[in-house]
């Protein structure tokens, strides 16, 4: 699987790519800036790319922006996107695309290394995988949302399933039962309006579609 990195910390950069080397991944390339990361997602065709949030000059939003611009390119192109805040206009601008093959990860999951090489097989698969905190800020994002009318478990099951995480996982971690996780799920897209058949990364892009007002 070939990954493209665009990362301008050396320290890290030079980490990431010896942690999927060791993983089985091919490091097509690793670029320090947005230009070189765009140049270089055209060159390789990478199965996957990962992104920081803030790249050179001004170390503001070049990363992201950057990221989105290749993803209009090529719409399948799964992007995990790593920052070192929460950036919630950013997440949601991402998110927003609702094609699937997203990540959004804050650099601390990195460590963890096991959820951190899970996080990026199921970006890309074409799967979502989004930093718990993440998650927490996007469901505060809006006041007076629908989400509102959520229970309190239908609202941590919400939070889990954006994480990308199949029933069985949501209801071993929730410690309850797979019919309990089948039926919140389906009164929370009864909730928000949302068609209940939906499933696998399909029905978390919805949600966050939903959320972020991208219906």
């Amino acid at each position: 699987m070939r990954v493209v990195i665009a990362e301008d910390n050396v320290l890290l950069s030079t980490g990431l790519e010896l942690l999927l080397a060791s993983k089985g991944f091919q490091v097509a390339a690793v670029t320090p800036d947005a230009d070189g990361f765009l140049a270089a997602v055209d060159e390789h065709r990478p199965d996957i790319t990962i992104v920081d949030v803030r790249l050179p000059p001004s170390f503001r939003d070049e990363g992201i922006r950057a990221a989105l611009q290749a993803r209009r390119r090529r719409p399948d192109l799964p992007v995990l996107v790593l920052s070192q805040y929460v950036e919630q206009q950013y997440a949601a601008e991402l998110l927003s695309t609702a094609r699937g093959g997203v990540g959004y990860l804050l650099k601390d999951r990195i460590s963890r290394v096991d959820e951190f090489i899970q996080a990026l097989n199921r970006v890309a698969a074409g799967g979502t995988a989004l930093d718990p905190e993440v998650v927490a800020q996007l469901l505060r994002r809006r006041a007076g949302d629908p989400v509102e009318c959520l229970t309190r478990r239908e609202r941590q099951i919400l939070a889990v399933m954006a994480q990308g995480h199949d029933n069985a996982t949501i209801a071993a971690q929730l410690f309850i039962t797979d019919n309990a996780v089948h039926k919140h799920i389906g009164n929370i897209f009864t909730k928000l309006g949302l068609v209940a058949t939906d499933s696998g990364h399909r029905r978390v892009l919805a949600v966050l579609a939903y959320l972020n007002g991208h219906r």
